[in-house]
């Protein structure tokens, strides 16, 4: 993760109560009705403190709106283009900006030093079918050095590049689309492998950042 909103839990009270208090936003935000909420203990006999409740009552009703103003960008590094058709299939609440293989070269003597790819495990653990591959990605290397050799633009020779290319992306994401997203692809979801690790690499840096959001993604899970 390279940024997120500041003040993220304090940011989603404001939201929250926003909807139902007669005090303005910027009341909310720096007055002392969250530290009231924060100090008292939660009132549905579960744990944490009052904005826990808040938070826990607003999700379970479904007015999970007020979470689209909690944000998170994330540097992508190594993501396969059968994963990111996957990912960009998640839409709205999220934004992406994915290196091009138009104007970014894969050929062997430039600085990426060729494109490199994603082994799926099962590859990577049969030792033949590891081979096959190996020499399939060569091949493609070759392919796609001889086209550019032979004057064929960038944008046309990548035709011959694997899903199995990697990528890197910029991605931002708001917190309901986030947690509409790990619902549909986290493991054990019936997604793919890749995606499924993606998903839960994705929900451990968010919660490292806010463990407050932990139970959401647990939440989530039932769906």
């Amino acid at each position: 993760m390279i940024s997120s909103t500041p003040n993220a839990r304090k940011v989603a009270f404001t939201a929250i109560r926003t909807c139902y208090s007669p005090n303005v936003p910027s009341e909310l935000f720096d007055g002392a009705e969250y530290e009231k909420y924060e100090q008292k203990q939660a009132g549905d006999g579960q744990e944490g403190t009052d904005a826990d409740r808040l938070f826990r009552h607003i999700v379970g009703s479904g007015h999970t709106s007020t979470l689209e103003h909690i944000q998170f960008t994330f540097a992508i590094e190594g993501l396969s283009r059968s994963a990111l058709a996957q990912l960009t299939r998640h839409r709205v609440g999220f934004g992406y900006s994915v290196q091009s293989q138009r104007y970014v070269s894969d050929a062997s003597d430039k600085k990426k030093g060729g494109f490199q790819f994603v082994i799926p495990p099962k590859v990577q653990e049969n030792r033949d079918a590891l081979n096959v591959y190996l020499q399939t990605m060569e091949r493609l290397q070759e392919a796609y050095d001889a086209l550019r050799d032979l004057k064929i633009p960038g944008e046309d020779a990548r035709f011959v590049l694997p899903n199995a290319a990697a990528i890197n992306l910029t991605m931002t994401v708001n917190l309901r689309a986030l947690l509409d997203f790990y619902a549909k692809r986290r493991k054990g979801s019936g997604a793919q492998w890749e995606i499924a690790n993606f998903a839960e690499e994705i929900r451990r840096i968010v919660v490292e950042q806010e463990p407050w959001l932990a139970p959401y993604f647990e939440e989530s899970k039932k769906k």
